[in-house]
């Protein structure tokens, strides 16, 4: 009884018309090939548009860098720096030396400074002298000034 149960069907097994081997493969080799052509394109329109862009580029101006700092800036220590800081200005502040050797000016201690500016008083500008003589001497004095009694021009 080998006899198939239906009469018209046909045997098993797989389909012989539908796709054939060598349509695949040709398919198969094109699609590879347009893969290749496509990344051979982006490749060139890349390297394109970036010549184009470093030929319209400007270069930055010179006044616009910044160098980087050599090292880290960080305070290691605040307290020794700030008693060093300290010492330096307290050094400036109660020594004497010279600050223009050639023009004469030298630093005074700032305690001895204030005892000369209590006795001699602040220096008189040329625009104070003259109608004011009486109250800029009175000021230096620390005696009051007399009413003025003429008349003015």
């Amino acid at each position: 009884m080998s006899e198939p149960k239906h009469p018209g069907e046909p045997r098993a097994g797989h389909e012989l018309s539908d796709l054939s081997p060598r349509a695949i493969a040709i398919f198969g080799i094109v699609l590879a090939a347009a893969v290749v052509v496509c990344l051979f394109l982006a490749m060139w329109i890349f390297n394109f548009f970036a010549a184009r862009e470093a030929r319209q580029d400007v270069p930055p101006s010179p006044l616009s860098r910044r160098e980087a700092p050599s090292a880290p800036l960080l305070q290691v220590f605040a307290p020794k720096d700030i008693a060093e800081l300290r010492a330096t200005e307290d050094k400036i502040l109660d020594s004497y030396d010279w600050v223009n050797r050639q023009a004469g000016a030298v630093r005074i201690p700032i305690h001895r400074a204030m005892e000369l500016l209590t006795e001699r008083g602040l220096p008189v500008s040329p625009k104070e002298s003259g109608t004011h003589d009486e109250t800029v001497a009175a000021r230096r004095t620390g005696r009051p000034s007399q009413p003025a009694t003429g008349k003015r021009k």
